[in-house]
């Protein structure tokens, strides 16, 4: 399995530089890529932009986890197009031999480091799409089996992996996880003091 990460966005809500955000003494998007490089992947694939502290930011991170080597950062030009332009960028990245991959949000930072391995558990073949669901609500990170690829490279403008989910019908495999943080992300700056104690809660098991 490979992981991506959309990291690719510039925060316009937020009001710019959202992913560099300081939570609890680390960039945003350190926190993410943090349960990211835990789960049960092969490589992690980071869509970015072109903000040369954000490359830094990651790097830095690998490198203080060890795991630089694991670490891929894959521009997405179109960015600026939305969502769906920085997943097909990714996800054009990953290599054919794959039995999946996670799809994740740069800008969640409290997912606990258990959700993406109970997930992996739960795909059993490769039409499958596994989604945590937390109080009846269906949240990130998303695991697509291997046979989704090429629809997720075909990704355009703001539309990301949504209309799939929401088309797959019987091949959907929601995982009920006691992880409030598949729900959470930062949208404006007042969002970090609501996530504040789950990140916590999630950085000691990491």
């Amino acid at each position: 399995m490979d992981v991506l990460v959309l990291a690719a966005g510039r925060g316009a809500r937020f009001g710019g530089d959202k992913l560099l955000a300081d939570l609890k003494g680390a960039p945003l998007v350190a926190w993410a890529l943090r349960t990211a490089l835990a789960a049960p992947a092969r490589r992690v694939l980071v869509a970015v932009g072109d903000d040369p502290r954000l490359i830094a930011a990651l790097r830095a991170e690998a490198m203080r986890l060890e795991a630089l080597e694991r670490l891929v950062l894959v521009p997405a030009p179109g960015a600026a197009e939305g969502m769906g332009a920085s997943l097909s960028a990714v996800a054009a990245a990953v290599s054919e031999d794959v039995d999946g991959v996670f799809v994740f949000l740069g800008d969640m930072p409290a997912i606990r480091s258990e959700t993406p391995a109970r997930l992996a558990t739960a795909l059993d073949g490769p039409d499958r799409i596994v989604v945590p669901v937390h109080n009846g609500r269906r949240g990130h990170p998303v695991l697509f089996g291997a046979n989704w690829l090429a629809a997720l490279r075909t990704r355009e403008g703001d539309e990301g992996a949504r209309e799939l989910i929401a088309g797959a019908g019987p091949r959907l495999s929601p995982v009920e996880v006691e992880d409030p943080g598949v729900l959470l992300d930062v949208d404006r700056p007042e969002d970090l003091a609501r996530i504040g104690p789950v990140t916590e809660a999630g950085a000691r098991d990491r």
